[in-house]
């Protein structure tokens, strides 16, 4: 008979970039005291890891790499039905790109020994890379199945329908696998005060670039192959064309001709 499965569940902690403002002067964006949370995709990675538990019994761990302000995340999946947490932290970390990131994660896993699924979001919201699940599987050397709208659990064989916009696409692979996961899979669920109590007593283990074997060679701006020289956000100007007309009808006519000179719509 197999074993319960061993989920995994890579997530990160990011900026809530609703609550975003912009420099004026410097065009740049200010994240500074800007609260963080799980960013979405990945909360519906969470879900399915803790749905799929529901169903065929097993355990599910959420790492995410970060600071350790990152522990009030991992609380919250310890909420949401999570059985162990853990947090890699360390100050060389910082300024990983995806690459770098998935090394780590990596390292992390493998430490962590045997596991049958790993689920990732398709993308964070900050970054929206998409990158990081497939950089990941590639250095577990697993299977991937990216885009992932419905997951089927068959014995040892993991069933799932991929998104590709204009069709649907059934794939089938052999645990162990890695999964992205697309927003539509599911609706994150929303933890009880009484979960979220019991996880505020739940230990959270954190991992540092010693305990993961990681020399600072392999993370941080030395170990990226993409460097982040400056972000700014694009200053947008309207042109203020104002409609002249006696009649509505005259009015909506011009905006025609408006619109479709400008190219937006075609003739």
């Amino acid at each position: 008979m197999r074993a319960l499965p061993t989920i995994i569940v890579p997530f990160k902690q990011i900026v809530d970039i609703k609550e975003i403002k912009v420099d004026p002067n410097t065009q740049t964006p200010i994240t500074v005291g800007i609260p963080r949370k799980i960013s979405d995709v990945d909360k519906n990675a969470l879900e399915e890891a803790i749905k799929i538990k529901e169903k065929h019994g097993g355990k599910v761990i959420a790492i995410t790499m970060g600071p350790p302000e990152a522990k009030t995340a991992l609380r919250e999946t310890l909420a949401m039905g999570v059985d162990e947490a853990y947090l890699l932290s360390d100050p060389i970390f910082e300024n990983s790109d995806t690459l770098a990131t998935a090394r780590v994660l990596a390292k992390a896993i493998e430490k962590l020994g045997e596991y049958d699924l790993i689920i990732c979001g398709e993308m964070t919201l900050d970054g929206l890379s998409a990158q990081v699940g497939p950089r990941l599987a590639e250095l577990l050397g697993i299977p991937q199945i990216t885009y992932v709208r419905k997951v089927t659990i068959e014995g040892n064989k993991v069933i799932a329908e991929k998104d590709l916009e204009e069709e649907y696409e059934t794939v089938e692979a052999e645990m162990p696998v890695l999964l992205t996961v697309t927003r539509e899979i599911n609706e994150p669920r929303i933890p009880s005060l009484r979960d979220i109590m019991k996880a505020s007593r739940k230990p959270i283990n954190t991992w540092t670039a010693s305990d993961l074997g990681i020399s600072k060679e392999d993370v941080g701006t030395e170990g990226s192959a993409v460097q982040i020289l400056k972000v700014t956000v694009p200053k947008v100007e309207r042109k203020g064309i104002i409609v002249k007309a006696e009649t509505i009808e005259e009015a909506a006519e011009e905006l025609v001709k408006m619109i479709l000179k400008e190219g937006v719509l075609r003739g």
